[in-house]
């Protein structure tokens, strides 16, 4: 069983002792103590890839029903586990409402359902074939073992969807959880008793961690889902080893709200876009783009429907908890100074709430008067702030919408098909919404474009980041080719030379 008191990494299907560096992990709500997690040394971190490496040989074998039939054990015992405990502790870690942890928990049973029929569905094609009597396909085979770099704010839900996938095409897992959600982490990792031994791993720690994983020659893809800049470092240590990798980076995701949106429902959405989670989720819409004949109504409403959230720790009644971290909350605090100090307007919030000064608390906040050159419009903020620039048509919203480094998604509220299928065409991201911004589908694939990341989650392309393809050429009878070496001597320039057609 984990002690989340016991400096401690998993290799199926056991907790075992970490020997190097230990630190504590704070309650962003409360600052105090929630456990303790530890890094393993060197040694320790050679064994896990030997052992997965060695499992997951045997599991590359398997064949497609049977690997199936454990990832269903996997997500019957998701289903049925008693999962609260893993819930409070994410909670307790960075300060997530429990409703939302518990919700988070609760989507990753059918991740594995999917990527266990997805495998079992498809494993290549054939292909026209270019030569009489020659059988031509495709085939695709595991990479070996993945390393999958997770972040703080799905914890868990973002480790099944690469895990999930990765299990699926025939590999290996390594984890390497958030160090703010480590123990969360750790705690579910007892729903994979149903897999090989030694096939999956957890293995806490930092950046160095991360390094020695990604480094190292016996590991053959990366997951990663974090910062930009960390994202940046990522993808070019695994490039350097030439290992495939997903990247979902940052966002400042746009959502726009034209002259034909029912305004009550586009207030109500903009506030689960913008402050989910306390705005810690990369496709927070952050960025709001609204025409000007509804701007004023809109913003009324906008207010109205904040007004309506509670703050606390997530383990009380709360939709808005804590930031993860003091820096978290200095962040936000810098951008949204800076955009009052060059004209924009607070229309709630703003501050941190009296009633709340210990904890890194930070009120959900409307600006107004927004201009594009302020800060807050041109980095993720990663926080609990809706930043509102008024336009004068969908046409200047668009623009504006993709004058940004970023692609990750974008919303749209209208009633009108016409602006609907415009933005769906127009905006640049990987994902775009209308009228219900934030929902994904396993089936579809996770991703941004630009800064925002490389490669896909979910859907047939989450699976294919973890294969690889396998040329396959079967000549029924095998006989003498009229191109093989030696060539005839007409074919040659002296001799006229073979002709082309």
């Amino acid at each position: 069983m984990f002690d989340p008191e016991k400096p401690t990494r998993y290799l199926h299907p056991d907790y075992l002792s970490a020997a190097g560096p230990v630190y504590d992990t704070i309650d962003p709500a409360t600052l105090e103590k929630v456990g303790v997690v530890g890094e393993p040394d060197a040694g320790q971190l050679a064994a896990v890839i030997d052992a997965v490496n060695a499992a997951q040989k045997d599991w590359k074998q398997l064949d497609a029903k049977s690997r199936a039939k454990i990832l269903h054990q996997v997500a019957t015992a998701i289903e049925t586990a008693d999962l609260s405990r893993c819930a409070e502790l994410m909670s307790r870690e960075m300060g997530k409402p429990y409703p939302d942890a518990i919700g988070e928990l609760a989507n990753c049973a059918p991740i594995f359902r999917y990527y266990a029929e997805m495998a079992r569905d498809e494993a290549g094609k054939i292909a026209g074939t270019t030569q009489t009597g020659s059988f031509q396909y495709v085939r695709y085979e595991p990479l070996g073992v993945s390393v999958h770099i997770m972040p703080f704010n799905f914890p868990v839900l973002l480790m099944c969807w690469t895990v999930a996938a990765s299990l699926a095409a025939g590999n290996g897992c390594i984890v390497k959880p958030a160090p703010a959600t480590t123990l969360s982490t750790l705690e579910f990792m007892r729903c994979f008793a149903a897999l090989p031994k030694g096939l999956i791993a957890c293995l806490p720690g930092g950046a160095g961690v991360a390094r020695a994983l990604i480094d190292s020659p016996r590991t053959h893809a990366v997951a990663f889902t974090g910062s930009v800049a960390a994202a940046k470092s990522v993808a070019m240590a695994a490039a350097a080893q030439l290992k495939p990798a997903i990247i979902e980076a940052g966002g400042s995701d746009p959502m726009i709200i034209t002259a034909n949106a029912p305004v009550d429902v586009a207030a109500a959405g903009a506030v689960t876009a913008a402050f989910h989670l306390t705005g810690q989720i990369c496709t927070s819409a952050e960025r709001f783009f609204v025409v000007d004949e509804i701007h004023d109504r809109f913003v009324e409403a906008f207010a109205r429907e904040t007004a309506r959230l509670r703050l606390g720790n997530g383990l009380e009644r709360s939709e808005i908890g804590p930031l993860v971290s003091e820096a978290a909350r200095a962040k936000v605090m810098r951008l949204v100074g800076a955009a009052v100090d060059k004209g924009a307007e607070i229309v709630v919030g703003g501050r941190v709430p009296p009633a709340l000064q210990k904890g890194w608390f930070y009120e959900p906040t409307i600006l107004t008067g927004c201009t594009t050159d302020m800060a807050i419009m041109q980095e993720e903020c990663f926080g609990p702030v809706a930043s509102i620039v008024r336009v004068a048509d969908l046409d200047e919203a668009l623009r504006l919408a993709n004058d940004s480094p970023f692609g990750l998604g974008a919303s749209i509220f209208t009633t009108s098909l016409e602006e609907a299928m415009e933005a769906a065409d127009r905006l640049e991201a990987g994902m775009v919404w209308v009228n219900n911004p934030l929902i994904d589908n396993d089936a579809l694939p996770f991703g941004g474009w630009k800064a925002s990341g490389l490669g896909r989650e979910l859907g047939r392309q989450g699976l294919d980041a973890f294969r690889r393809s396998k040329m396959v050429i079967i000549d029924h009878k095998p006989v003498r080719q009229g191109w093989w070496y030696p060539y005839p001597d007409e074919w040659f320039r002296d001799a006229g030379g073979r002709k082309h057609s």
